[in-house]
């Protein structure tokens, strides 16, 4: 019995991958990459410019880094743009930004083509999103001599959480503290170093950032559990097309069916996070 999906021997597959080269399809775990028949027929929709714009957020490590000695900006969201601009036939422009709030407002100016985002209701205007590929953990981190013990004792009066400046945290406690007082920093990798230098009382932030932060100084920890799962998604202006929404939605469904989002969570060893289930039809 035949078990490979039937787009991986398709005559287009073969096309993209002799034509581009497989390895930047396949990635370093041998994975195949998403279908390209769904961008491909939407490809000028998706890249008016003949270029893919792509928003890249460096504050969230689990998603997109810069190699601090050759500059290089790598991730799955890197891997999951060059796999669409490959099957649209374009060549690939990141646009790198430094924060959530400039990735969001890069796709709703029309500055990017595609982002990488947290589903969110505070960013539902102007920007219309697939239904999500990873799944992502918010922690809190408190000084080891806090009296917190868990998530639920934080939203307390006098109280103090910082958090990243429109990061997707600061929607949610936005929304859901009720007590406790949410301090913004600049962006979302100095959270725990504006946490000590304002002697607050919580940082907030993703789960593997806030890990990494607390092997670095010391004198702190994450408290069990998380506090909120966050939906990543891939993203483009609401001022597109229903078909270049469905396109893109559709890479999505292919990028994690066939396993590639999963190996590129392999191959730029991220821990925590998990491939998003398939979206309900």
């Amino acid at each position: 019995m035949n078990l490979t999906p039937p787009f991986l021997n398709s005559p287009t597959r073969r096309a993209l991958l002799a034509a581009s080269g497989a390895s930047l399809l396949l990635g370093a775990a041998g994975c195949a990459a998403p279908s390209p028949a769904p961008a491909l027929r939407a490809g000028a929709a998706l890249a008016p410019t003949g270029r893919l714009r792509a928003s890249i957020n460096l504050n969230n490590p689990v998603l997109a880094r810069r190699d601090a000695a050759t500059g290089v900006v790598s991730g799955v969201s890197v891997d999951l743009a060059r796999a669409l601009a490959e099957q649209i036939g374009v060549p690939l422009e990141l646009v790198v930004v430094e924060g959530a709030a400039l990735s969001v407002d890069a796709v709703k100016s029309g500055q990017a083509d595609v982002g990488f985002f947290a589903i969110d209701p505070g960013r539902s205007d102007g920007i219309r999103f697939t239904a999500p590929y990873v799944l992502i953990e918010g922690a809190y981190l408190v000084r080891n001599a806090s009296p917190l013990r868990s998530n639920d004792e934080v939203d307390r009066p006098g109280t103090r959480i910082v958090v990243g400046r429109g990061s997707a945290y600061d929607l949610y406690l936005s929304r859901a503290i009720r007590s406790a007082q949410v301090v913004r920093a600049p962006t979302s990798p100095v959270v725990v170093d504006e946490f000590l230098a304002q002697n607050a009382d919580v940082a907030a932030g993703v789960k593997q950032q806030l890990e990494a932060d607390a092997a670095r100084l010391g004198g702190v920890r994450l408290l069990p559990g998380r506090f909120m799962v966050i939906e990543q998604a891939m993203g483009l202006p609401a001022t597109r097309g229903d078909g270049a929404l469905a396109a893109l939605a559709e890479f999505v469904e292919h990028a994690k069916a066939s396993g590639f989002v999963a190996a590129a969570l392999t191959r730029h060893r991220i821990e925590g996070a998990l491939v998003a289930p398939a979206a309900r039809r």
